[in-house]
């Protein structure tokens, strides 16, 4: 099954088994952090390369 490229707070709930309120304040977080960088951001979601990299150190996309 093909993953989604954009990550939302049901996937990052399923991800790291955490609740709503700390899905969305981890997406606040990864979101600031890419604002500072420059990027434009879409609340509520994140890029899943971005988050592998974040949280694996790496991105499956670049294997």
């Amino acid at each position: 099954m093909k993953q989604k490229y954009m990550m939302d707070v049901q996937d990052v709930m399923n991800e790291l088994g955490v609740s709503r309120s700390k899905a969305y304040q981890i997406l606040r977080e990864l979101n600031q952090s890419l604002e500072a960088d420059g990027y434009k951001v879409l609340p509520g979601k994140i890029p899943r390369p971005y988050w592998e990299t974040k949280f694996y150190g790496y991105t499956q996309m670049a294997m």
